[in-house]
């Protein structure tokens, strides 16, 4: 894809590099082929087992691994799960990031208001060919509290996840590309990764808990900054506190500056 598409695009030299695989990824992803026909089909052969990879990508759910269950058996013949350390887990990144839009597409036909927000505001996002992506929470956290509310107790991570997803997907579709970093994916944290046009974003989403834990969110995220090379991080807070200051400020942690945004 790089050789044959990428390259007249851009010329040979920048093809070969991160932002030329990045082109390919999304070029990839937006075909429509045997191969992405065939894992759509099995799923729906198996929806318990849809289900159960919707709930490992959306929610952090673990799904132990087992050579006796039919499902699991088959979809790892098809090549869609592989065992990883006695869990299943989605076999590359690429099937994950066409199954996140899948998900996200379902989602979309139930309620599509952040998605609609998402793509008619397209345009302020974007500055210099960059992402604003504190004003892309700021403008979330309005939405989010005008068509939600308060949040409620039967709230879960998943669901902030979702929707912050559909909020973010039409503004850089069709020149970004995005994905859940799997280290982190799990019921208390999730780091989401935006590339766009060469440029990286870590997203971390939480529900907050104290601020001991945000605290320690930060200095995780901190870390997991130096990891990628970058000096600017975001955080997405789903907080019940009703004395809770909603919006986003900025906070330095060391070397580091942490855009923090409080649902």
């Amino acid at each position: 894809m790089i050789d044959e598409n990428v390259s007249k695009t851009m010329n040979l030299s920048e093809a070969w590099t991160r932002r030329g695989i990045d082109e390919a990824i999304k070029i990839i992803l937006a075909e429509k082929n045997t191969l992405f026909d065939s894992l759509t089909k099995n799923l729906n052969n198996y929806p318990d087992l849809k289900a159960a990879i919707r709930s490992i990508l959306m929610e952090g759910i673990k799904l132990t691994w087992s050579p006796d269950n039919k499902e699991i058996v088959q979809m790892e013949m098809y090549g869609l799960v592989r065992n990883d350390h006695n869990s299943v887990r989605v076999a590359n990144r690429i099937f994950e990031t066409r199954l996140y839009n899948l998900f996200l597409s379902d989602e979309e036909l139930k309620s599509n208001v952040f998605a609609r927000e998402g793509e008619l505001k397209k345009n302020i996002f974007i500055e210099d060919g960059k992402l604003n992506m504190r004003l892309i929470m700021e403008r979330f956290i309005e939405t989010y509290t005008q068509v939600c509310g308060p949040l409620k107790e039967r709230f879960k991570e998943k669901d902030g996840r979702e929707q912050f997803l559909l909020y973010l997907k039409p503004i850089i579709n069709g020149t970004g590309n995005y994905y859940i970093e799997a280290q982190t994916r799990d019921q208390t944290r999730t780091d989401v990764i935006v590339d766009y046009l060469g440029q990286q974003y870590i997203i971390e989403l939480k529900i907050w808990r104290s601020e001991r834990y945000n605290v320690a969110g930060e200095k995780q995220i901190s870390e997991y900054l130096d990891h990628w090379n970058l000096d600017t991080g975001y955080m997405l807070s789903f907080n019940f506190n009703k004395n809770k200051k909603q919006g986003v400020h900025l906070v330095h942690v060391e070397d580091k500056l942490l855009y923090e945004g409080t649902v």
